[in-house]
């Protein structure tokens, strides 16, 4: 009875928010995240910053927050659905849904509220949903990327039999994406490296990730680890920084956001050696626009290197002048196609020298 009253009251509130919102005649968003919230510092925070962007904000001056724009929070999965109900009934212009978790519970409010405009982030939906927009990205294409990053430094490093890891969230064909694009990146410097691979099955549990990295460093000889695990990954970056500040030569390659600044150990010296720019603010902007220009359709739109939509990143002067050009030549051969990167595990086990005993799923 308390979280109902508690819903409704609530509920009370966004409805006037958006009546609020609406008389100034601006677009009125909602975003609904998993229990990492926008302070993730990874993908659910380049949502929010995308959002940010159009309405002229700032993550230090958020001066709509509450009428144009929110976030809504759940903190357990049961809790999608009704997150998902409460703010169809409230009518905002866009509802953003960050992640491929939400896809049920958005293909049954979706289905029934067939005037209301939705985002979904990651997914590309089975049926007819004129009603969504579905933003996909070339997550293997700013993987291969960094892959080949974290092998051009160990190559300039001079690391004889280099290791990496890769250390995932929830199995999904979205994050395999992520791992087998980055082992190619890797094999296409170094065919001889070897890989590991970690799945924590959770998006926020970053001790988790933070025990497998410390024995990857200290027993497996790894190198480098890349995360796709939301909050979780920030535990490989914590174990890189302890790591880095007691002169040990490993590295952490963040996720979605630039990850540089979460890897700082000193003023100037980050354990981050480069992030995979997964810029999901840019399907926000797009959509957000549609919706203002009335341009909206039931879409699915891949942002890949052509459109921006995924990238890397080059704040931490380690990435040395030479290796950037290097990845700038590699980015330019995938952009013409002459560099073709496999999206599934299926698709990698065919090439030379791929790892057969990867924990990828690709469904």
């Amino acid at each position: 009875m308390v979280v109902a009253m508690a819903l409704a009251i609530t509920g009370c509130e966004k409805k006037n928010a958006a009546e609020t919102a609406s008389r100034t005649e601006e677009v009125t968003v909602r975003l609904l995240t998993d229990s990492t919230g926008i302070d993730d510092k990874s993908y659910n925070a380049s949502a929010w910053r995308g959002i940010l962007d159009f309405y002229g904000d700032s993550w230090d001056s958020q001066t709509k927050r509450g009428l144009a724009y929110d976030v809504i929070t759940a903190q357990t999965e049961d809790m999608y659905l009704p997150n998902l109900m409460q703010v169809t009934d409230e009518g905002y212009d866009l509802i953003v849904v960050a992640g491929f978790t939400f896809e049920a519970p958005l293909v049954q409010v979706a289905g029934n509220n067939p005037g209301q405009k939705y985002l979904i982030v990651d997914v590309g939906l089975e049926g007819d949903f004129p009603n969504v927009m579905q933003a996909a990205y070339a997550e293997h294409e700013g993987s291969y990327l960094v892959g080949a990053a974290a092998a051009l430094k160990a190559k300039e490093d001079g690391i004889v039999n280099p290791r990496f890891g890769f250390i995932g969230g929830v199995p999904d064909p979205v994050i395999t994406k992520f791992e087998v694009g980055f082992v190619q990146g890797v094999l296409s410097v170094l065919p001889g490296a070897g890989f590991i691979d970690y799945y924590v099955n959770s998006w926020d549990e970053p001790a988790l990730a933070k025990t497998q990295a410390k024995n990857w460093f200290d027993i497996g000889g790894v190198y480098a680890i890349y995360s796709a695990a939301g909050h979780s990954g920030n535990g490989v970056i914590a174990q890189a920084k302890e790591y880095r500040l007691a002169g040990r030569n490993v590295w952490a390659i963040g996720v979605d956001s630039d990850q540089y600044e979460e890897g700082l150990y000193s003023d100037t010296e980050s354990a981050v050696l480069t992030s995979m720019l997964k810029r999901v603010e840019t399907s926000l902007v797009y959509a957000l626009e549609a919706v203002q220009n009335n341009t909206f359709e039931g879409e699915l739109i891949t942002f890949d290197l052509v459109q921006e939509g995924v990238g890397y990143s080059t704040a931490n002067a380690a990435l040395s002048n030479s290796i950037v050009i290097q990845l700038e030549a590699i980015k330019q051969q995938i952009i013409s196609g002459e560099i073709v990167i496999a999206q599934t595990y299926e698709d990698a086990k065919r090439l030379p020298g791929f790892p057969q005993n990867l924990k990828a799923l690709d469904n």
